[in-house]
């Protein structure tokens, strides 16, 4: 019997469906959340509501239902929840659950900007300049090491040195553009706000790549590629399946350098027929959907790791040119 916990399940509602199509029986897919008015817990087998993750009292919870429920493998699919399953990995061990998140080092690189910027620069990975401090981004500009546009945080600007349109996207998702001075505009952000990051603008087309390394033998065993034609609210709300070998041996390169295992979402930037490394969330990323409709079923490779057993490459196994569109759906109880 293997029984999947999906956390924090929200609306995430195709992952919670596929496993139960990846488990065929075998066992069942149990999804939480702390609202009653997330669908993707009624997609499930079962479901829980459970105390919101800031909760005192909320690992001890989701300890107790791996228990009862016999769980086999945990996830999350929420950035928050991640630290949280990686640090507490061995007392989900000791209660015979599997957390399925890389471990607590890789997960905390991923979560600090810097920290994956510097790893990146550690193993030889191009990927775009990032600063903390901001004389040393003065410096880069006034010598030519680094030409605008930049982007600090949530704030992309485009121009050149001096003054510079800046758009600034707001919470409610509308941009507001203004023209101004870089230095003033920097000096400004940073003495509002602590904990900013001015990182050089990728200026290039972005992709995005999910990927699975199998958590018993530690290879890279699946790779699928989306070329990303429109983003929305921060994710691939539009994208092209994608394929170049070249793009396959980076990715697998760079995975085995970090040490990761299990799914993770990785976004890149080709600019002039080069790869740079953006980001990377542990976790299923919000367009694995079009992986798995291409064929790329990475929790049929989750469950055969939970029964023990490796998975053979699949790498590229799968269609290019499949357009994946995302569209509204409602459920009504």
């Amino acid at each position: 019997m293997i029984n999947i916990l999906i956390l924090s399940a929200g609306t995430r509602d195709k992952v919670v469906q596929y496993f139960k199509e990846a488990l065929a029986g075998k066992g069942k897919v149990i999804a939480t959340d702390c609202s009653p008015y997330a669908p993707a817990i009624y997609e499930a087998d079962e479901y829980v509501l459970v105390p919101r993750i800031t909760e005192p009292g909320y690992l001890d919870k989701i300890l107790e239902i791996c228990r009862e429920k016999q769980i086999t493998g945990v996830l999350s699919l929420i950035d928050p929840e991640l630290s949280l399953l990686a640090d507490n990995k061995e007392r989900f061990l000791e209660v015979g659950t599997v957390p399925i998140v890389p471990d607590a080092k890789q997960v905390d690189i991923c979560f600090h900007k810097y920290a994956m910027y510097e790893a990146c620069k550690a193993l030889g990975f191009a990927t775009g300049r990032c600063f903390l401090d901001r004389k040393e981004f003065y410096h880069a500009v006034e010598n030519g090491e680094l030409t605008l546009p930049i982007q600090k945080n949530d704030v992309k600007t485009t121009g050149s040195v001096g003054t510079v349109t800046v758009v600034i996207k707001s919470t409610n998702y509308e941009d507001i553009t203004l023209t101004v001075n870089v230095n003033a505009t920097v000096e400004f952000l940073c003495s509002r706000e602590d904990g900013l990051m001015i990182q050089e603008f990728m200026n290039g087309q972005e992709y995005g790549a999910d990927v699975y390394i199998d958590m018993l033998s530690g290879e890279v065993v699946s790779i699928f590629v989306k070329k990303k034609l429109k983003m929305r609210a921060g994710e691939t709300d539009k994208a092209e399946s994608f394929q170049e070998e070249k793009l396959f041996a980076l990715i697998t390169d760079f995975v085995k350098k970090m040490g990761f295992r299990g799914i993770i979402d990785i976004d890149l930037f080709e600019i002039d027929g080069n790869w740079y490394i953006s980001e990377v969330n542990p976790r299923f990323g919000g367009g694995y959907p079009h992986a798995w409709a291409c064929g790329v079923r990475v929790p049929e490779m989750i469950v055969r790791n939970l029964e023990g057993q490796t998975n053979v490459p699949e790498i590229g196994n799968y269609p290019v040119g499949k357009i994946m569109m995302k569209y509204n759906e409602i459920m009504v109880r």
